[in-house]
């Protein structure tokens, strides 16, 4: 849990904090809690998504417990909390007030902060306003509107540093049911043709058209490409899609805060990469991707290690320099090291537009590194 004097503080929940764990709503004991209403619409989309039925099931855990707490009551008003303190729902109006720079107001994580920005606002000095997320993006965007903010953390909490591979708030990730149920009928053909006698053959069992079509594009290319490793152990293409199919699910899971899946997920992603580098052992993209699963599961070593060896080859490589500072700041806390990779970064994509988020991002984390710096405070050793 983020060490705050709740009682002081109007703290802003973000989504994928109340996702996280719908009982953060009692986290901050005495505190002034507020949800933009933005929340709660995207709370009310999970119904009928097609999402992983555990996130679901958090969603409507929490639209429960809201209820509850309002019994009846106006949530626009505000209604008292069991251990004191307040919860008031914040609809999305800013009246043609000013707002910072870059707020596009269609999109719900900048209607978010639009919204802890005009309670700031609002409130004045003396009544500090935190915006509580797990969103990377958003919080470095938070620190640059001058807005305090800070990360909500559970006892298996992700490390903050894992939320950087792809867009952080990815918040609707794709169920593996359909994919597993697939999966189990694929296995099932298999054992029947092995029980019959003949030669199992994959592509003599495809699925029917009408099951294809349940699947998403993604799990239709996942289960292809076990048909395809199962007729032929070598396909490398086969085992590149499988690699890059639980990559994308692993950095799903560390959005959603399901770091067990994640942990699943980031091991089978790199057993599939293994398998495609024994073959194009200088594939620096794979590689790449492979180190971040590395780090996903907390071996933070062994992604240093990987990376360096694509920078060897290709130094120029603008995702694997951007990893390899992640690694540093995040997973070994060295500023330095991570500062000097972030500058590079800078230096490999100024005046490329085609690399200007990658550019924004790297300056954000120089300025994070050097918040970093300055709030360290030395400590007396034993002599």
């Amino acid at each position: 849990m983020p060490e705050m004097r709740a009682q002081s503080k109007a703290i802003v929940f973000d989504t994928n904090v109340l996702l996280t764990d719908p009982q953060s709503l009692y986290a901050y004991p005495g505190a002034r809690i507020i949800i933009p209403e933005t929340v709660l619409a995207e709370l009310d989309k999970l119904k009928t998504a097609h999402v992983d039925p555990d996130l679901r099931f958090r969603g409507r855990e929490v639209t429960r417990l809201i209820f509850e707490l309002a019994d009846g009551r106006s949530l626009i008003d505000g209604v008292d909390l069991p251990e004191g303190g307040s919860l008031r729902v914040v609809p999305f109006e800013y009246n043609n007030q000013a707002l910072p720079d870059g707020f596009a107001t269609k999109t719900p994580d900048d209607k978010i902060l639009a919204t802890a920005w005009l309670i700031d606002d609002e409130l004045g000095d003396g009544q500090q306003v935190t915006l509580l997320t797990n969103d990377l993006n958003m919080l470095l965007k938070a620190q640059t509107v001058g807005l305090d903010v800070s990360q909500f953390k559970t006892g298996d909490d992700i490390s903050f540093g894992k939320r950087y591979i792809i867009r952080p708030f990815q918040r609707y990730r794709v169920p593996l049911t359909i994919l597993l149920f697939a999966v189990a009928l694929f296995a099932a053909a298999v054992v029947l043709g092995i029980t019959q006698g003949g030669l199992f053959r994959a592509r003599t069992t495809p699925v029917s058209t009408e099951f294809r079509n349940l699947l998403t594009a993604d799990q239709k290319g996942a289960y292809d490409a076990l048909l395809l490793l199962q007729d032929d152990p070598k396909d490398t293409e086969a085992m590149l899609t499988l690699a890059q199919f639980f990559y994308d699910r692993a950095t799903a899971d560390q959005s959603a805060g399901d770091g067990a899946s994640m942990m699943a997920d980031a091991k089978n992603g790199i057993k599939y990469f293994t398998k495609y580098l024994q073959y194009y052992p200088t594939a620096a993209d794979a590689q790449t991707d492979m180190a971040a699963l590395y780090y996903f599961t907390g071996n933070t070593d062994r992604a240093i290690q990987v990376v360096a060896q694509v920078l060897e080859l290709k130094p120029d490589h603008v995702k694997a320099n951007y990893n390899l500072g992640i690694f540093y700041l995040f997973g070994q806390n060295n500023l330095d090291q991570a500062k000097k990779q972030m500058q590079r970064v800078m230096d490999l994509t100024k005046g490329d537009a085609a690399n200007k988020t990658i550019f924004d991002q790297a300056q954000q984390m120089i300025k994070l590194i050097e918040q970093r710096r300055q709030s360290t405070t030395p400590t007396a050793t034993a002599q």
